[in-house]
């Protein structure tokens, strides 16, 4: 996939936050929050899998389909691979792998995407898709293996717009991660296919506040996520982290400068990672307070974007919550990591030696 070249960000005098402290700062570490901070396998990559699945729901035979689809480690794998802005992206990814087994899928004619998506899928039968994911190991990477990325069109009908205006698949999984309550005061807009509690409330933390709190004493701490603002701060606020980071960028700040791009030079950008936007952004607002600049991520996607940042970030990979440590290890190398550390004591060694 090309790579969109770096843009100059564009600061809000309110953009970043300066610590109340006297001393001086080692270092500025960014920290990417899924797979970093907080544990995401209960509730981004379930979710993933869930929506899948329901996606074919009304396929005829979807009963025989297995639950889960497949392995959470071969979710990774296809995640590792790169290339894919946010789990929205991952889970149309794939859908469309899935979709290559499916038979049927006419496209009815009507102006409601949801009733066109309900009839469409009445028509199609997952029979083979059921039997191919019992009878594989890590069917999805299989079939990205043997097809590539592909993108079907049918699918990508259902893959338009955003929540509450036509996007299904993003919908669906919407609902599952927030849960009905939270769904519907985000969105503003009624669940459809979920009706129970949040995957988002599985979430854990992976950084125990003690290290946190020590990193941030001669450090300043942010956080650089392919997460809207408002599902950053959800677990900001429910574990009580706020309070450690100086500045916090999300897919928001990305979408609002690509909006001002087009406005301003009528060409259309990607500013989340590998892109290092955020990254440079965050460097941009400390007005060389620190010398020393960390990302710590744990796919290949954040090391590509601390290799690419103007500002010259090292790029750390974290292999703490990953199930398959070998083959990410190899990833994150490839893609240009500096270190690769197995947990959050090895981080504050690297920082402390750098410093010294």
């Amino acid at each position: 996939m090309a790579r969109t070249p770096f843009v100059t960000p564009q600061l809000s005098e309110s953009s970043f936050l300066v610590m109340n402290k006297q001393t001086k700062y080692q270092a500025l570490i960014v920290f990417d929050m899924d797979g970093v901070i907080v544990d995401v396998s209960g509730s981004y990559r379930e979710t993933v899998r869930q929506t899948a699945r329901l996606f074919f729901n009304g396929a005829g035979s979807w009963e025989r389909l297995p639950d889960p689809l497949f392995p959470l480690g071969d979710l990774a794998r296809v995640k590792q691979s790169g290339g894919l802005n946010n789990d929205w992206d991952l889970t149309f990814l794939v859908i469309n792998l899935l979709f290559t087994l499916v038979e049927g899928a006419a496209d009815p004619e009507g102006s409601d995407t949801w009733s066109r998506y309900r009839k469409a899928i009445g028509r199609c039968d997952v029979g083979a898709l059921a039997k191919f994911l019992r009878s594989e190991r890590m069917p999805i990477t299989t079939l990205m293996n043997k097809t590539g990325r592909p993108e079907n069109e049918w699918v990508a009908a259902f893959y338009t717009g955003d929540v509450g205006s036509g996007n299904v698949i993003k919908q669906i999984f919407q609902e599952i991660y927030l849960g009905k309550d939270l769904f519907e005061s985000t969105h503003g807009v009624p669940a459809k296919v979920y009706h129970e509690k949040g995957y988002i409330n599985r979430e854990t933390l992976l950084i125990d506040k003690h290290t946190l709190e020590s990193l941030s004493e001669n450090n300043i701490l942010a956080i650089a996520t392919g997460r809207p603002k408002a599902e950053a701060d959800y677990p900001l606020d429910v574990f009580d982290l706020r309070k450690f980071f100086s500045d916090t960028r999300t897919l928001d700040d990305c979408l609002e400068e690509e909006r001002r791009i087009f406005q301003r030079e009528k060409r259309k950008v990607s500013l989340s990672k590998p892109n290092p936007y955020m990254l440079d952004a965050i460097e941009a607002a400390q007005k060389n307070k620190v010398s020393k600049l960390y990302f710590i991520g744990d796919m290949p996607d954040d090391m590509v974007a601390a290799s690419k940042s103007r500002a010259g970030f090292i790029g750390i990979g974290i292999l703490k919550s990953s199930s398959d440590k070998d083959r990410l290890k190899r990833d994150l190398i490839a893609a240009g990591a500096d270190h690769v550390i197995e947990d959050f004591e090895a981080l504050k060694k690297i920082v402390e030696i750098s410093s010294a």
